[in-house]
């Protein structure tokens, strides 16, 4: 079966907010753009967050627009629900391997009034939401997704029909099969950012199994105004927590889980969390229980000085395990490092595990660029081009490269996209000069 060709100037792998700027930059330029993104819709992280540091601005404020504009930009086209099956060079051009996973809703029939979604019968716990809430069998993502496309999730469907028998335009398919085809490119700028260290990994904090101890990015969810219970409610028992926690370097600098090196931005949106549940419980005592905090950015220190002025507690200590403790409150063993030291215990209502950031593409098989000890795609030249890969005409950007905030990331996607743009320049120039 002969698959089909889609030629492009430039490939980004990513759609997060480094791909976003980067595949907008290259654009503006004139050059035609393809995004690859393995989830239903573009945003990344970023999305999913609540606000961001340290100016506490709106984060789907600053992303939407950026997702907005990619979507309607005439030279950019958007591949959502895909999968990298190979990424390679062919003389002056490169070809990527792209299979379209099934959906089973056809994307040029949806039109996304969500008719299948309200009629659907079967929940299932929604991880947009945290896992703290339920959607559907067949969904939308979230409200804001781009694209607004349906998807079904085969595992929980009982095939009870009701989301066919609404579909006004037919879209729904129970037997759409994967589609492969090829993108060809002249460059491509890999943005496929990270994930956090898994939380059943850690066995000193329970490994996933202690009740109302929650990841940062289930209090991003907690803390977002279109969360799952419109405010802060420890998720065991729905009771209002007086007490919360923030476990630092609960997944970074930590051998026993081959994540050694700090993942920069942890301290931050710890700082930023507290900050927020400080306004939205006032009552409660928030602490953050770290080895070092490390405020790397413009106005970071500043930010936490602030953090401790509005009564933040910083306990300068590492905690070793954590138990259950009375009454679904967790109870933390930690040596302290101030007040002449030594080993003891605090008891919390709510405990957030500040983890840590590991790639969330590992190009092995699939691509020739080169990966770091840590995992993260190598530059070749880190201080004076922190965007090139040992790949020709392959960039890197955002977190895919390491840990960075979301600052970084954008600085760094519109230095890929200028290195791109100046490698499409010269590549172009040359193919002219030989004809």
């Amino acid at each position: 079966m002969v698959q089909e060709s889609l030629s492009f100037d430039a490939l980004v792998v990513g759609g997060g907010i480094a791909g976003l700027q980067a595949a907008l930059d290259l654009a503006d330029q004139d050059f035609k753009v393809a995004i690859v993104e393995k989830d239903a819709t573009i945003g990344g992280k970023m999305i999913r967050l609540s606000k961001v540091f340290p100016t506490l601005d709106c984060s789907s404020c600053i992303t939407t627009p950026k997702m907005a504009a990619a979507a309607h930009h005439e030279n950019i086209t958007i591949f959502t629900y895909c999968d990298m099956q190979s990424l390679v060079r062919n003389g002056n051009s490169i070809s990527a391997a792209v299979r379209q996973k099934s959906r089973f809703v056809e994307a040029e029939k949806c039109i996304g009034c969500r008719q299948c979604e309200y009629q659907c019968p079967v929940y299932v716990t929604d991880p947009e939401q945290g896992g703290f809430s339920a959607r559907k069998a067949i969904y939308i993502p979230f409200s804001n997704a781009i694209p607004q496309i349906a998807l079904m999730d085969v595992e929980n469907c009982t095939l009870c029909g009701k989301c066919a028998k609404v579909c006004p335009t037919q879209a729904v398919n129970y037997f759409q099969e994967p589609e492969d085809f090829i993108i060809e490119a002249s460059t491509a700028i890999l943005a496929t950012g990270f994930e956090l260290t898994p939380l059943e990994n850690k066995q000193q904090y329970g490994e996933g199994k202690i009740p109302n101890v929650i990841t940062s990015l289930q209090m991003e969810r907690l803390l977002a105004p279109h969360g799952p219970y419109n405010r802060v409610l420890r998720p065991a028992d729905g009771m209002e927590p007086d007490s919360i926690a923030y476990i630092q370097c609960a997944g970074s600098r930590d051998k026993s889980m081959g994540v050694s090196y700090c993942s920069r931005v942890c301290c931050m949106y710890a700082i930023k969390q507290a900050m927020l549940l400080a306004g939205a419980l006032p009552l409660a005592d928030i602490a953050i229980y770290y080895m070092d905090i490390r405020a790397f950015g413009k106005g970071y220190e500043q930010f936490f000085q602030n953090a401790m002025a509005m009564g933040i507690e910083f306990v300068k200590g590492k905690v070793a395990t954590i138990s259950e403790g009375e009454d679904g409150g967790v109870r933390l063993h930690y040596e302290s490092q101030e007040d002449g030291g030594g080993v003891t215990s605090a008891d919390h209502d709510l405990v957030v595990l500040s983890l840590g950031m590991i790639p969330d593409w590992n190009p092995q098989g699939c691509c020739s660029v080169s990966c770091g000890s840590d995992g993260f795609i190598e530059t070749v030249k880190p201080k004076i081009s922190p965007t090139l890969t040992d790949m020709e005409g392959v960039f890197v950007a955002g977190a895919a490269a390491g840990p960075k905030d979301i600052v970084d990331s954008i600085v760094e996607a519109g230095a890929a996209a200028m290195e791109a743009s100046k490698y499409l320049t010269t590549l172009n120039r040359a193919v002219k000069a030989v004809a």
